[in-house]
């Protein structure tokens, strides 16, 4: 990746960040034709970059030959339109072979999730961190959650790597984050990762994260869009009209089962005519109970944005 590219991921990590979901055929199959689809209608809510094969993406379920093919048609259809980040993950070599195929497939930068169910010593983060730095030019934004809780002092170390880039967040510690924060001096752009970052997307502002991921945007992007730019005018009836009407009950549907963080986005697509197929094992479909409280609080939703 040339030094332009590189620096235009780092400067695009602002505003309302895509995280798409990967389609499956019933079969299960990747399906590239409805990935392209659902690209097209990420990219209508105009997103400041698009995170493809993460945690929303199945990235966990992926084959490499899948997280490969996935990321390099999602290159081909953005065309250059935003940023694509690629996530990568699992053991040191396992992620660094994924950070290789995926500047291969022409992926502008990477989002590092967590090492899973391998725990470590801050030392042995800030050692996995590197190492899949260096097996790759493209920028890589470091991804704190589950097993991957970092030091301070580990990531101000980590913020020394030329090609690390940002820091999201999706653990929800507020003291951990200012303190990491000052470590830093303020030289690691922090992003907001939580689920359903909306409703944490006033407390992360105030440390200077106010770009967020938003699972929404997959599946109702016109709340999505209504809350962001409530949140940027600093409009605090509508912002508390869609929490108190969408976001909160979401939250507490997505909190009943292990999994509904990625299987309620699918249902959602599903219940508004834009299927992107079903969840991989171990996720779960979503009950028929919880896609009739889905459907009523996306009507909810919709609802709040046209009042």
């Amino acid at each position: 990746m040339s030094p332009t590219a590189a620096t235009r991921v780092a400067t695009s990590l602002t505003g309302l960040l895509a995280f798409p979901v990967t389609p499956f055929t019933e079969s299960g199959e990747v399906d590239l034709s409805r990935l392209g689809t659902h690209l097209t209608e990420v990219l209508g809510a105009a997103p400041s970059a698009i995170f493809v094969a993460c945690g929303t993406g199945e990235l966990a379920s992926l084959t490499a030959a899948e997280h490969r093919t996935v990321v390099r048609a999602a290159v081909e259809h953005v065309a250059g339109a935003v940023p694509v980040l690629a996530g990568v993950g699992g053991g040191t070599r396992t992620a660094a072979e994924f950070a290789r195929a995926a500047q291969d497939a022409g992926a502008d930068g990477l989002l590092a999730l967590p090492p899973y169910l391998q725990v470590g010593p801050p030392s042995g983060l800030v050692e996995h961190y590197r190492q899949v730095a260096a097996a790759t030019d493209l920028d890589v934004v470091l991804y704190q959650r589950s097993t991957a809780i970092f030091s301070p002092a580990a990531v101000a170390e980590l913020a020394e790597v030329d090609n690390i880039v940002a820091f999201k967040d999706g653990h929800g510690d507020m003291e951990l984050l200012q303190l990491i924060h000052t470590a830093t001096a303020g030289r690691m752009p922090l992003l907001n990762g939580m689920p359903t970052a909306e409703i944490f997307a006033r407390a992360y502002a105030g440390l200077g994260a106010r770009a967020y991921s938003s699972a929404v945007l997959a599946f109702v992007p016109e709340i999505a869009t209504a809350f962001f730019r409530a949140f940027e005018a600093g409009d605090e009836k509508m912002q508390e009209l869609l929490l108190r009407e969408f976001y909160a009950p979401l939250a507490d549907l997505r909190k009943t089962t292990p999994g509904y963080a990625v299987s309620l986005v699918k249902a959602g697509l599903e219940l508004r005519g834009r299927s992107a197929g079903p969840v991989r094992s171990p996720l779960a479909e979503v009950t028929a109970e919880h896609r009739e409280r889905l459907a009523h609080l996306i009507d909810r939703g919709l609802a709040a944005v046209t009042a």
